[in-house]
């Protein structure tokens, strides 16, 4: 869900959503859900209590940092053009996915300890967050469209509070 988010977000400030633009973001979105399980399922026994210790606050920080910089961008002249649009490369996709899927590490240590066939497991996970975001991707433009600059700002407000609740969700 949280990468469901971040890709409505993503939606939220293109100025125009293609197949190729959603496939990006699916593809960065469900390959990461899908691997994060399996690399903490493989590494169980040596990170388990080191994963948990920390990830929530690496979310946490990605996501501020992220949404802080939207928030910003926000309130900056507002350009509609093709060329203002925030680029899908490694750069601004790679923290995006690892923020929202740094979490399925642990899911993968525990799927270890309950000895769960890990690969049908990361291949649900994948496939599922590939469609879902997706879907957001197109939410997100649709909503995006009437709302241009307050999109953004709402994106990014959107983004800090899921940080919030990653990180609320590991210090309760």
């Amino acid at each position: 869900m949280d990468a469901f988010a971040v890709a409505t977000c993503f939606g939220l400030t293109m100025a125009r959503v293609t197949i190729k633009k959603s496939l990006i973001i699916g593809m960065y979105f469900g390959v990461f859900q899908a691997a994060m399980p399996i690399i903490g399922y493989v590494f169980a026994a040596q990170f388990a209590d080191k994963i948990t210790a920390f990830d929530h606050w690496i979310a946490f920080a990605l996501l501020c940092f992220i949404g802080g910089k939207m928030i910003a961008e926000s309130f900056e002249k507002e350009n509609c053009s093709e060329s203002a649009e925030k680029p899908l490369d490694f750069k601004t996709m790679f923290p995006l996915a690892i923020a929202t899927s740094i979490d399925a590490l642990a899911v993968g240590v525990s799927f270890a300890f309950l000895q769960v066939n890990i690969v049908p497991a990361a291949l649900s996970i994948g496939i599922i967050t590939f469609v879902l975001s997706m879907i957001g991707v197109k939410i997100g433009s649709i909503f995006g469209m009437k709302f241009k600059s307050k999109a953004e700002l709402a994106g990014g407000i959107i983004l800090i509070l899921i940080g919030f609740k990653i990180l609320l969700e590991h210090l309760m």
